[in-house]
């Protein structure tokens, strides 16, 4: 008798394990043998019958978990033999790759997760590596999107779910007119003409401000090692390219009414917004506000000195991975259904379900994908995207202060300096000392920083960081080493777990223990 059990997790619920990353099992991670790439990559195969007990962690989505149930049973229909006792969860894309990295022997089998997560999972040894086989099947499918999210180094790790994580413009029809949708000014001016706010993250985050560089032609391109480390950068934001891209965001970002937000709640504010840089996970919140007035479009152009250039856009996605193991079989059989979870059959009942945008490119065709008003925005943008592909976690601390400079600059010197100082700390993430790459910090919203100023703490004795900080109540935390997110702690010294909190004001002691593998965070008020 199969047994489905169906969990949904809440974010909020959950308890992240404190144990160390399971010890990376090289042999079962790699797919190339001849048999596993085989098994993992041709239906039918007979030596694969058996009865497999596995977990799969899928999106929070209402409906996502059940459907999923459902299409495992279609997966055993067509592979006889094959019985999958399942247990499917549903938990945030970010909180299943934290979870997976605490405890590598406890995760899931078959996980989902955003991509900005894979380089974790790469080096915590959670994530398999294709075959060729697999990997060959994966390119041939999906959009170049999705195959440059899946990769790291020269190998593919994991299985393209869907291609819609990018951003275009929601915008009030009755306060934006057709004829100024092609410029950011008279966006801009339509806007002010009627009151109404305009809404972009740029001094809050650089996945958004990246727009303005990637039209003037800017590029930020990092290069790994093997083992999945950074080792170094092709960046060119600091060029005279990158001060037209800061001229131009000063169109938008000098206004009054200019908001950092990327959120389509706020359609509905005190002060509702003309326009909403956002993506499709705002499409609801957009339309419940706007009504009849709903209405989408790809991002517009800016003009500096007589010169035009179209906003761009980082375009990525949601993947599945598979969890390595030691039995041979298994490995195939998750293969397998991993694939048949990610084909465009699939894709296209999530997309039914959720409104996700496909990565196949078989489902991409489909008519009712072709005519959805947010997927056919973000296609229009998709001309102008820069796949997202693996970034160094700093570089998103560092970056959004460019946000800034464009908001207080007021002379080209200052816009300079503002890049100068970009270059010079994107520099400086390849030349830290060690002891700096093995230090802990505190960062977050408190004493005036906003997420943009690490905090130093004290190692005493070995493995012991502390700091002494005065907190305010609503202030909020998290530790982290080297200065990067790579390695970073939140509430109980969860591996990438949520923000500590703080609930009163006082002057508290954070403290840190942690021996390379397992960690404690402390945070006591005095």
């Amino acid at each position: 008798m199969k047994k489905k059990v169906l969990s949904l997790l809440l974010a909020a619920a959950m308890v992240v394990s404190m144990t160390a990353c399971g010890a990376k099992n090289d042999a079962p991670a790699n797919t190339d043998t001849p048999s596993t790439e085989q098994n993992a990559s041709n239906a039918g195969d007979s030596d694969l019958s058996g009865t497999y007990d596995i977990v799969v962690w899928v999106s929070e989505s209402d409906g996502v978990a059940p459907l999923t149930e459902k299409q495992i049973d279609a997966f055993e229909e067509a592979n006889p033999g094959i019985v999958i006792n399942a247990t499917v969860e549903g938990i945030t894309e970010a909180d299943s790759a934290s979870k997976m990295i605490a405890d590598v022997a406890s995760g899931a089998d078959l996980f989902c997760f955003a991509q900005d997560q894979l380089i974790r999972l790469v080096e915590a040894g959670a994530v398999a590596k294709l075959g060729t086989g697999a990997s060959a099947i994966v390119t041939e499918q999906n959009d170049a999107t999705s195959l440059k999210a899946a990769t790291v180094g020269k190998d593919i790790y994991c299985y393209p779910l869907t291609s819609d994580n990018g951003y275009f413009m929601f915008y009030d029809k009755s306060v934006v007119q057709e004829s100024s949708l092609s410029d950011l000014a008279a966006v801009v001016a339509d806007c002010e003409a009627a009151g109404r706010t305009i809404c972009m993250e740029t001094d809050t985050s650089a996945w958004y401000l990246a727009s303005f560089f990637f039209a003037t032609g800017c590029h930020s391109d990092w290069t790994m090692g093997e083992g999945g480390s950074f080792t170094s950068v092709d960046d060119d934001f600091n060029s005279e390219a990158g001060l037209i891209a800061l001229k131009g965001m000063q169109q938008m970002v000098k206004s009054d009414l200019y908001v950092s937000s990327s959120n389509t709640g706020e359609f509905a504010s005190a002060i509702p917004a003309g326009i909403v840089v956002s993506g499709t996970w705002g499409a609801k919140a957009a339309q419940e506000a706007l009504g009849d007035n709903y209405a989408v479009a790809e991002l517009p152009s800016f003009t500096v000195d007589g010169q035009t250039y179209h906003m761009g856009s980082y375009s990525g996605c949601k993947l599945m991975g598979v969890k390595p193991q030691d039995d041979a079989k298994k490995t195939a059989v998750l293969h397998k259904l991993a694939q048949y979870l990610t084909s465009a059959e699939c894709q296209l009942e999530r997309f039914e379900l959720v409104e996700w945008g496909p990565s196949n490119l078989e489902a991409q065709k489909s008519d009712a994908v072709q005519a959805n008003p947010a997927l056919s925005a973000l296609a229009a943008q998709s001309a102008y995207a820069t796949p997202q592909g693996q970034i160094h976690g700093s570089w998103w601390d560092i970056a959004k202060l460019l946000g800034v400079v464009a908001e207080t600059a007021t002379t080209d010197e200052e816009l300079q300096k503002g890049l100068d100082d970009y270059k010079a700390s994107i520099d400086g993430l390849f030349t830290m000392d060690e002891a700096t790459l093995k230090a802990f910090t505190l960062i977050g919203s408190f004493g005036g920083y906003n997420w943009d100023t690490d905090v130093a703490m004290t190692e005493d004795p070995a493995g012991t960081w502390t700091a002494t900080v005065d907190f305010k109540a609503g202030d909020e935390f998290k530790v982290r080493q080297g200065l990067s997110w790579d390695v970073n702690f939140g509430v109980d010294g969860a591996p990438g777990g949520d923000n500590v909190k703080i609930e009163a004001d006082g002057t508290y002691v954070v403290t840190l223990v942690y021996d390379g593998t397992n960690a404690t965070l402390t945070c006591v008020a005095q």
